[in-house]
């Protein structure tokens, strides 16, 4: 499973020539916390280039209400490119995650771009290619892995996080050398597909087992081996 971004993210794999040139392709814009960037359905087709915050990438599931957030994406990430490669509606919602700056460029302005621009086409191909990948191991662990797993196997992405995030653990502070990863719990479900009740009582689990120690949108991780264990799929 994988929330997170690709290692080389779209804005930092351009030269300094071609970031300069898409930079000047758009408009710089700013959004405050929980403002969306992109919504489902949507047909519009520009679009973003993250510069400065975290956004979270999301889907309304077949139950309706359910949120399944997809992935979080920080800076240099570039989102809403299928739609304005294939002109259909936003796939997912992108929305912010505390105050956002992003580059906002019109699809037919990005396109032209890419038709003169191979190098940076070839970019947008391997991204696209790495999500549908990354998606393709996200539906597998739906089907395949239990709640405990699918959870086990979030914390300990997420904890190996550099501290650049909203999600990111906390540097260790005094008395605390564990990462610690900032979530609530319907937060929690949403990133591996349950129900706050089904993650509530993997957390359980792993309290008792003093492998995490939660609070108020907190995950402590104490044991990170025997979590990487229980992804795997062992149990005590």
């Amino acid at each position: 499973m994988g929330l997170l971004g690709d290692e080389l993210a779209f804005g930092r794999a351009l030269t300094a020539p071609e970031y300069e040139s898409v930079m000047a392709l758009g408009r710089r814009k700013e959004y405050p916390a929980d403002a969306p960037l992109l919504t489902e359905g949507d047909r519009t087709g520009h679009v973003v280039i993250v510069l400065r915050g975290w956004v979270t990438v999301s889907l309304t599931t077949d139950r309706g209400a359910t949120r399944l957030i997809l992935g979080l994406r920080g800076p240099g990430e570039l989102l809403g490119e299928m739609a304005a490669l294939d002109s259909h509606p936003r796939s997912a919602t992108v929305r912010a995650l505390g105050a956002v700056e992003a580059a906002v460029i019109g699809g037919d302005a990005f396109r032209r771009f890419l038709a003169t621009h191979p190098r940076v086409s070839g970019l947008v191909i391997r991204q696209l290619t790495f999500r549908l990948r990354s998606a393709d191991q996200e539906r597998s662990a739906l089907a395949s892995l239990t709640v405990l797993q699918r959870l086990a196997s979030r914390l300990t992405e997420l904890s190996r996080v550099a501290p650049s995030g909203p999600y990111a653990p906390s540097a260790p502070g005094p008395g605390r050398t564990n990462a610690v990863v900032h979530l609530a719990q319907d937060e929690l479900a949403a990133t591996v597909g349950a129900t706050r009740e089904a993650v509530a009582k993997a957390l359980r689990l792993l309290r008792t087992q003093n492998v995490v120690r939660t609070g108020t949108r907190m995950v402590e991780i104490l044991d990170p081996v025997l979590l990487a264990l229980l992804a795997e799929g062992h149990r005590e």
